[in-house]
């Protein structure tokens, strides 16, 4: 049995599976981050980005700070969707304002060939991480782990780093598409015994991040990014302990493909600002539950407008029944301009706002 803290709110949980609850519960892609001076000051304390990610004890301290100032219903690890290729052998550095990059990108035959499942010690530290970190809240709320989709990781690996265009690996993959499914192949696999163990080691929820599936063709995205973060769903531990183990899928701009995503075996469909939710439960709610969706750079704006732009997220989805289930959160990542205080309004006008929307 589980050595860890009962939970004290299951809210977050209970939404993902599409169970009554008493308000919409909330957390925010990249709650832990350069926003907070908090975090800004453990990472000055740990040297680098990945001093801080591969540390357990920095780790876990930046993942707690968001909850410590806001209610939050979710932890989410720190750590970094690259932490799969480095453990590959790209080697994985960053570079002070342009982000991160691999000594070793895939660009020849042999290489690709030569890709391989890496052994799961490699990435232990993150494994470590997840146990503190679920051990040190103590049953607060649920954390969630996390990986980055087959196809994105497949972007910066082809890639060398970030890009505006993909034209590298978008090449490989009309090129050579042989290529590019082998190294699909082993992302998903890597990906499905990746966050695998990070249930093992405690995680009580796993997203994968599609980040780059909407730079993808029509029947393209299918064939080369859904079909591989199925593979990973299908693959992954639905129940630990007795307890379920809901998965979320996102794709940002993937709201053209929102049914066949919902299809994937996912219990929860993220979703970017561009999507209305109004017509997204229409066409899925029943199936998995929503996650999101403002616009990030609604939280630049003063307290009334935040409050506005939340009841049109709440109005937006609308009154909860039987077999639905959303969860609040951005469009995509908290900007690391955001004033800490912005968020503050938005978790508080949520929880507010969404309670009558939860009566029977």
């Amino acid at each position: 049995m589980s050595h860890f803290a009962p939970l004290q709110n299951d809210t977050f949980l209970r939404a993902l599976l599409r169970e009554p609850v008493e308000y919409t519960p909330l957390w925010l892609m990249r709650q832990a981050g350069r926003y907070l001076p908090e975090y800004r000051a453990t990472r000055a304390r740990a040297g680098s980005f990945l001093g801080l990610a591969q540390n357990p004890d920095f780790a876990t301290e930046v993942t707690l700070q968001p909850l410590d100032r806001y209610a939050l219903d979710a932890a989410i690890l720190f750590s970094d969707i690259l932490t799969v290729p480095d453990a590959m052998g790209l080697g994985l550095y960053f570079v002070e304002g342009e982000g991160p990059r691999f000594e070793r990108p895939l660009r020849d035959e042999k290489q690709v060939q030569a890709l391989a499942v890496p052994p799961m010690e490699r990435l232990q530290y993150v494994f470590d991480a997840v146990t503190q970190i679920r051990t040190t809240l103590a049953g607060r709320v649920p954390l969630i782990g996390f990986s980055g989709s087959p196809w994105t990781l497949a972007c910066y690996m082809v890639e060398g780093g970030g890009s505006d265009d993909f034209r590298t690996v978008k090449a490989m993959l009309y090129n050579r598409p042989d290529l590019m499914r082998h190294i699909l192949s082993v992302n998903a696999a890597t990906v499905a015994a990746y966050l695998n163990a990070q249930i093992d080691a405690g995680a009580q929820a796993v997203m994968i991040f599609d980040t780059w599936g909407g730079a993808l063709a029509d029947g393209i995205y299918q064939q080369f990014s859904l079909q591989y973060t199925r593979e990973v769903v299908q693959a992954l531990q639905k129940e630990k302990n007795g307890q379920r183990i809901p998965s979320i899928v996102f794709t940002k701009g993937g709201g053209l493909w929102l049914e066949e995503i919902a299809d994937i075996g996912a219990d929860a469909v993220g979703l970017d600002w561009t999507v209305n939710l109004t017509k997204a439960r229409a066409a899925v709610g029943n199936r998995v539950a929503l996650q999101g969706n403002l616009d990030p750079t609604v939280l630049f704006a003063g307290p009334e407008q935040i409050r506005q732009e939340v009841a049109k997220v709440l109005d937006s989805f609308g009154a909860h029944g039987a077999g639905s289930g959303h969860v609040f959160n951005l469009g995509h990542g908290i900007s690391q301009f955001t004033p800490p205080e912005a968020v503050a309004t938005l978790v508080d006008a949520v929880h507010t706002m969404s309670r009558p929307l939860h009566k029977a």
